[in-house]
């Protein structure tokens, strides 16, 4: 069973595999996450390698997204799905581009951890303002 911080993790790093593709980006957030957020502040940071590793071991197994997803569900009481959604969300817009399987992870993840619609809708909107870029005006 997976702790709370572990199930963060997992989470983030879920999200990261998405696309098949760890991008330095995904991954150097995590790190400042889980150095940085309250919920991690008692997670021993020298185990961040070891959870990242045995998530990533765990999705190469028949079913490993489904029983990762579970995992996380089973760790995290309601008001840490959301944040557990949110970090996930912030790491598919971590690279400033979100794809088809990491949309098609979020919407898994959204119904699979009880995320309301409109909680849903209000992280996705505070993620993508976060991760705006200013656009040169003409």
């Amino acid at each position: 069973m997976l702790d709370v911080q572990g199930a963060l993790i997992y989470a983030m790093v879920i999200t990261s595999a998405a696309d098949e593709k760890i991008r330095a980006s995904e991954f150097n957030l995590i790190g400042h996450v889980v150095q940085y957020l309250p919920v991690f502040k008692d997670f021993d940071k020298a185990r961040l390698p070891r959870v990242a590793e045995d998530c990533l071991s765990l999705l190469d197994q028949e079913d490993g997204l489904d029983a990762a997803i579970g995992l996380i569900k089973a760790a995290l009481p309601q008001n840490l799905r959301e944040t557990a959604y949110a970090l996930s969300c912030e790491v598919a817009a971590a690279d400033r581009k979100v794809d088809q399987s990491e949309l098609r992870l979020l919407e898994m993840m959204r119904h699979e951890l009880d995320v309301e619609r409109l909680t849903a809708a209000a992280i996705e909107k505070g993620v993508s303002a976060k991760y705006a870029i200013a656009s040169s005006h003409d």
